[in-house]
C-alpha cells in the first residue's frame, strides 16, 4: 500500500515551486489562482524572495501548502493513505479529496495569521530535546513552573517541545541533566502545539467549521490521534485540536506501516519526513518526490 506523506513549516527553502510553474501548465494556473485567493504574488517570494521573507509566517505555511499540493496534482497521485506533519495535514486532506484546494489555502492562510498573532501575545518558543526517552521528556515538562509541553513525537530520540520562553528554558537544563544529548532552542516564532495556540485555535475552529469537508478518497492518520480516519466531521474535529495538540508523527509512521503501508512517498519541499521514517523503521522504503 502506497502511503504520502506531506511536510510542515520549515521545510520551505527560495526558488520553491519555480520548476513546477514554468514546466506545467497545470502548476501554472493553480499558482496563479493562489495568487488571486491570497491578494498577493506569493510566487514572486517563493521563487524570488529571500530566505527571510520566506520565513514570515504568512508567506510560509501558504508557500509551503501550495508545493505540497500542485506536486501531488502535477504527479496525479492515487495515495493508499496519507499523513501530513502539523501544516501537512492540510496538504494530506486536499490530497485524498476531504478538502478543495481552494478551500484547503483559505484555511492555510488564516491558519498563518491566526497563529501569527497567538505568537504576539506571550513569548513562548520550542526546542529539540535529542536521545531522552519521551517519558523521560514529558515528566521534566510537566515538573516545570510555567506552560512547557511535549509538542512533536518526530522520531524515537527526537522530541520537540513547546511553551512560555522561560519555561522552556527552565526545561532545557534540566532534560540536559537528565542525559539529552542536546535540548535546543530553535528559531521559530512561538509555541506551536501548545496550550499558547489556544487564541489561535479558537479563531481557526470558526472558519474549520464554516468550511465543507468531503468524504476522503483514502484514510488520513491525523496528528492528534495518529490512526486512520475517513469520517468528514471526526477529520474537521481533529484538525481544530491539532494547534494545541502534539504532533503524534512516530505513533502515525508506526500505524500506518501495521495498517500495510509498503512505501512513503514525501511530497513537497525537502526530505525531512523521509528522514524521519526511515529513524522509526529502518526498513521502511522511502521516496522524496520533490522537484524545484
Amino acid at each position: 500500500m502506497k502511503a504520502y506523506v506531506f511536510p510542515g513549516q520549515g521545510a520551505q527553502f527560495t526558488g520553491m515551486g519555480k520548476d513546477l510553474y514554468e514546466t506545467s501548465p497545470l502548476a501554472k494556473e493553480m499558482f496563479e489562482k493562489a495568487n488571486e485567493i491570497l491578494g498577493f504574488r506569493i510566487t514572486d517570494i517563493m521563487f524570488e524572495g529571500t530566505a527571510e521573507e520566506l520565513k514570515e509566517t504568512k508567506v510560509t505555511q501558504p508557500a509551503v501548502f501550495l508545493h505540497s499540493v500542485i506536486l501531488a496534482k502535477t504527479l496525479d497521485i492515487q495515495p493508499d493513505m496519507v499523513a501530513g506533519h502539523s501544516l501537512g495535514e492540510f496538504s494530506a486532506l486536499v490530497a485524498n479529496g476531504a478538502l478543495s484546494f481552494e478551500d484547503g489555502l483559505k484555511l492555510v492562510s488564516q491558519r498563518a495569521m491566526a497563529m501569527q498573532k497567538a505568537c504576539e501575545i506571550t513569548p513562548s518558543t520550542m526546542a529539540a530535546v535529542l536521545n531522552l526517552d519521551d517519558k523521560i521528556v514529558e515528566d521534566i515538562c510537566a515538573s516545570i513552573d510555567g506552560v512547557v509541553v511535549a509538542a512533536n513525537y518526530n522520531c524515537p530520540g527526537q522530541l520537540v517541545i513547546s511553551g512560555e520562553y522561560k519555561a522552556v528554558e527552565a526545561a532545557c537544563e534540566k532534560l540536559k541533566e537528565a542525559g539529552a544529548k542536546r535540548a535546543l532552542i530553535l528559531p521559530v516564532g512561538g509555541a506551536f502545539h501548545s496550550p499558547m495556540m489556544e487564541p489561535a485555535r479558537e479563531e481557526l475552529a470558526a472558519a474549520i467549521e464554516a468550511t465543507t469537508f468531503n468524504t476522503p478518497s483514502c484514510p488520513v492518520y491525523q496528528n492528534v490521534t495518529a490512526s486512520a480516519v475517513s469520517d468528514a466531521a471526526e477529520i474537521k474535529k481533529n484538525l481544530i485540536i491539532q494547534l494545541t495538540a502534539p504532533v503524534r508523527w512516530t505513533q502515525s509512521v508506526q500505524q500506518m506501516i501495521q495498517d500495510g503501508a509498503t512505501s512513503f512517498t514525501e511530497v513537497g519541499p525537502g526530505k525531512v519526513l523521509v528522514g524521519l521514517i526511515n529513524k522509526i523503521d529502518k526498513e521502511a522504503q522511502t521516496i522524496s518526490a520533490s522537484l524545484n
